[in-house]
């Protein structure tokens, strides 16, 4: 028996060029991950336990929280604890200090 001979297929060819990058006609996916550069600075002054709101966009956003933990690292992050009880990981450049009389968010 003879070993039959693989077929071969020709390239499919481009017939549309990308757009330029930058410009108006260019493709961004809608679920594209966007890096904030200024997260690695992160915020200074905060301490275990104090009380900070959530900023930034997600679930959460807008929902106040007592530190539990913080991490330092390449991101500085906080571990924070929400008025529903569930814990978080948290940048500390998306944290902001909580008003005193500044209700908890119903989740």
């Amino acid at each position: 028996m003879t070993k039959r001979k693989k077929q071969f297929f020709p390239p499919k060819p481009n017939k549309r060029a990308p757009a330029p990058a930058g410009s108006d006609d260019s493709y961004e996916r809608p679920n594209l991950a966007t890096i904030n550069l200024q997260a690695g600075a992160g915020k200074a002054g905060f301490a275990v336990g104090d009380r900070v709101q959530i900023e930034g966009s997600g679930t959460y956003a807008g929902t106040i929280a007592t530190i539990e933990k913080l991490i330092t690292g390449v991101i500085p992050s906080a571990v924070v604890r929400t008025a529903s009880g569930t814990t978080r990981h948290v940048r500390t450049i998306d944290l902001s200090r909580a008003h005193a009389d500044a209700p908890a968010k119903a989740e």
